[in-house]
């Protein structure tokens, strides 16, 4: 039984390792060792804001504009977190779109008036090319989001 043990947890190990073994680095990388669940962040983000952590999912969108954000899908359907990082140090290609990653960073909370809320979704729907009607926004919003340091990008 002990030879069996230990057979599937080198057999996940050499998995773990195969998923990302092709794979390209951001910025300074990830070095926090244990991943924290979006949902976990998302439903209790008072727990993390300030705090450095690392998440793991599929990134299913990136700016088109300057690649300076993605969207890393939730462990729990259709939720999401976005990763913000600073123009020009990161560079998430188009590419990653759809790829399994890896990010650290910086859990923060943006409290946005209705107003500054309005401009931050017209300029997000600028940036992928769609119309935005501000009518649509009734009122401010909490966005719970990470701070990129750093990714790990399956290729």
């Amino acid at each position: 039984m002990k030879k069996v043990v230990t057979l599937v947890l080198v057999l996940m190990l050499c998995l773990s390792v195969n998923a990302f073994a092709k794979s390209k680095s951001y910025g300074k990388g990830v070095s926090v060792p244990e991943v924290t669940k979006i949902s976990q962040i998302l439903d209790t983000p008072e727990t993390y804001i300030g705090k450095k952590v690392k998440i793991a999912g599929m990134i299913i969108e990136v700016c088109a504009s300057r690649g300076c954000w993605v969207y890393v899908a939730s462990d729990r359907p259709y939720e999401k977190i976005q990763v913000k990082v600073t123009d020009g140090e990161i560079v998430f290609p188009m590419s990653a779109t759809g790829k399994l990653a890896e990010v650290e960073g910086t859990v923060e909370e943006l409290k946005l008036s209705k107003d500054d809320l309005i401009r931050w979704k017209k300029h997000q729907a600028q940036e992928r090319g769609v119309e935005f009607d501000p009518a649509s926004v009734k009122a401010g919003e909490k966005i719970v989001r990470l701070i990129g340091l750093g990714a790990v990008v399956e290729e």
